[in-house]
């Protein structure tokens, strides 16, 4: 048996079971693997684990809490060792998954982070990138909308203009174009309802510029 036997959704379950195993210790959930994978239909993710488990590349652990783990036959080494996404235009691959940028919450610590596939065709292979979901519509004007995953990329420096996300005074994550002048760290929002605010650069802390948005189902 081959990874031809899988199917791309198939493989991407398979790859996000075993990364999200290997950093949090135990297997993940129906709808931890839905989100992994982005899929909103928690009941198409379980046929795609029960062909996968049909097909002897997981199993269930009885001993370990009932967890899926990834069978140790030669199938499913090769389809691990395959590229994230490989059969697609542009391939695949995890990036953590840090929460939401909502206010009153800091982001996720990366090291408690959830890994999400994310296609190369949206993030192009840049490093040091994270993945957020938007709460909110504060950047409605830029299609950047309540319930969307943003990809950001962190960086050295930021430029004006950057849609980023900042955290405030270490509690409030917030995401806006970001401006700099002699006034201080502006944060522009992207909404007519909503006034651009300026705050002290001991206030600001740049968290990532976005380089990718994929649209809420």
């Amino acid at each position: 048996m081959t990874t031809t036997d899988l199917t791309k959704r198939q493989l991407a379950v398979l790859q996000f079971i075993r990364a999200f195993s290997e950093a949090e210790g135990r297997s993940p959930t129906l709808t931890e693997i839905a989100k992994g994978v982005g899929s909103s239909a928690v009941s198409t993710i379980h046929k795609h684990v029960q062909h996968l488990m049909d097909k002897n590349y997981l199993a269930r652990s009885h001993g370990r809490g009932n967890n899926l783990v990834v069978t140790e036959g030669d199938a499913a080494a090769d389809a691990l060792d395959a590229p994230r996404g490989a059969g697609t235009p542009g391939g695949a691959r995890l990036l953590p998954f840090c929460g939401d940028v909502a206010a009153g919450a800091p982001l996720i610590p990366e090291s408690r982070a959830i890994p999400i596939e994310v296609p190369n065709s949206i993030h192009r292979e840049k490093g040091e990138l994270f993945v957020l979901r938007v709460r909110g519509e504060s950047m409605s004007a830029d299609a950047i909308l309540d319930g969307d995953l943003v990809v950001l990329q962190r960086k050295g420096e930021y430029r004006n203009g950057d849609r980023v996300v900042a955290l405030l005074d270490g509690e409030e994550a917030t995401l806006k174009e970001f401006r700099r002048d002699a006034q201080g760290v502006w944060l522009i929002p992207h909404n007519p309802a909503l006034k651009p605010k300026c705050y002290a650069p001991d206030q600001v802390q740049i968290q990532g510029q976005v380089v990718g948005l994929m649209r809420s189902l």
